[in-house]
């Protein structure tokens, strides 16, 4: 039975008013073949509910989930151990159905746990203001950009060769319409650019992330102030935000917008999203900050009361005067991220980092150990390159015939840019047991005799 609120009288007044005599007219201009594609012809007929999900699950078999065999994949999406209280929290109705406020005044809860959102990501980045969140990491690095165009009025942005390729090609194709003159860095695993040298009077920001996308951890510091020299902005890109419960934050060494992917706590990986966009910069900032940001005030009668403070998006303002054309933030995965760090606390979130990185020394160490096999990098957070001294990517596909997730092949990520096919991106995180790390290093000492 069709359960189609019109009949054939609807249908022919419509048709009527609109000047057309049948619904293949409204058609007309879509090539005949394209109409009814010969495939849906061929469709088996319906299945009953046990039959399909039956099916479904026969064919979810067939992946290879990283939680059931030893992983180590990383390049900006990780696995960490998510609470089950997160879950359980999110999935509340109050929260799972209406996460977005459009209607901030009866949404208190929502912009209660917002604003404890930005005050963790404040506190995270070193900075001093933080919005509501963006969709994931690669946007918020490109609403970064055009923020710090927008402060510096100069259209000129560099970015750096350790930027994750997938981050510069989101700034490319926003600098594509939004005439800007970007600027890439080669890819550059050791971490020897020099991004000051580059430096001019119409540079907006130089773009660098940190760690690097090959896992690098370099002091910012002395680029920063090369940056404030020049009259631009220094953004900083993280793609693991645990690393921060290590690491100096970016605020600390002088960056001016950080933008951020928070995945790693509250959010699996779910085959790339979704993801949890981060944006916090200076408070003299604020006033060209994208998306949402919510504040603290008292209501008439004295009460604490939640707002949205500021939104300059084109929902709600003119469209020219507007900051991004973002229209949703990332709440629900925002929500998971709160609650997975408020149930950690400060003493739990640096031991998790501690554990990050001491997983990924002692990974390094015994890879290292495989003969022909090399670690690019001097200091890591839980990521590091190695040089396998022969093509990664049929390593790669060899180690998961056998049940191992190996890591990311570079090159994959940088088609067409020679020099990058020996190297394999490797993450270890708390979730890394050493005889995963075992099995890592004797199945690539077999595969690479």
């Amino acid at each position: 039975m069709r359960y189609l609120p019109h009949t054939d009288a609807d249908r022919a007044a419509m048709l009527a008013a609109i000047g057309v005599d049948t619904v293949d007219d409204l058609f007309r201009d879509v090539p005949p073949s394209a109409r009814r594609p010969a495939a849906l012809d061929a469709l088996p007929p319906h299945r009953s509910e046990l039959e399909v999900a039956s099916h479904l699950r026969a064919l979810a078999a067939r992946n290879l989930p990283a939680s059931a065999v030893p992983s180590f994949l990383g390049a900006g999406t990780y696995r960490h151990h998510v609470p089950a209280a997160v879950d359980a929290l999110v999935q509340r109705g109050e929260f799972l159905t209406s996460y977005t406020p459009y209607q901030p005044e009866v949404s208190q809860g929502t912009l209660q746990y917002l604003f404890e959102f930005q005050t963790q990501v404040a506190l995270l980045t070193g900075m001093e203001v933080a919005n509501a969140s963006m969709y994931d990491g690669s946007t918020a690095c490109a609403e970064a950009v055009l923020m710090a165009c927008r402060l510096t009025r100069r259209r000129r942005v560099l970015l750096s060769g350790g930027l994750h390729p997938h981050y510069r090609e989101v700034v490319e194709t926003r600098g594509r319409y939004g005439d800007l003159d970007v600027h890439l860095a080669a890819p550059d695993p050791l971490g020897h650019e020099a991004l000051g040298a580059q430096l001019t009077g119409d540079t907006a920001c130089v773009v660098v992330q940190y760690p690097t996308f090959f896992g690098g951890v370099h002091d910012l510091t002395g680029l920063a102030e090369q940056c404030q020299r020049a009259g631009a902005l220094l953004v900083v890109v993280t793609t693991e935000i645990v690393s921060l419960g290590l690491l100096p934050s970016p605020g600390s060494m002088g960056a001016d917008i950080v933008a951020a992917e928070g995945q790693s706590l509250g959010s699996p990986m779910s085959f790339g999203g979704p993801h949890l966009g981060l944006l916090a910069t200076r408070e003299k900032f604020v006033r060209q900050m994208p998306g949402h940001l919510c504040g603290q005030t008292t209501d008439v009668d004295g009460r604490r009361a939640w707002v949205l403070t500021l939104v300059a998006r084109e929902q709600h303002i003119r469209r020219e005067k507007a900051t991004s054309n973002i229209c949703t933030n990332a709440g629900l995965c925002a929500l998971a991220f709160t609650i997975h760090l408020a149930l950690l606390g400060e003493t739990g979130f640096r031991r998790l980092a501690e554990l990050n990185h001491a997983h990924a020394v002692l990974a390094a160490e015994r890879l290292a150990k495989v003969p022909g096999v090399g670690v690019l990098n001097a200091g890591f957070f839980n990521e590091f390159t190695l040089d396998l001294g022969r093509p990664a990517a049929p390593v790669v596909e060899r180690l998961a015939e056998r049940g191992i997730l190996a890591g990311v092949p570079v090159s994959r990520l940088y088609p067409g840019v020679s020099g990058l096919e020996r190297l394999l991106l490797v993450a270890v995180t708390e979730v890394t047991t050493p005889d995963d790390v075992e099995q890592l290093a004797r199945a690539l000492m077999e595969v690479t005799r």
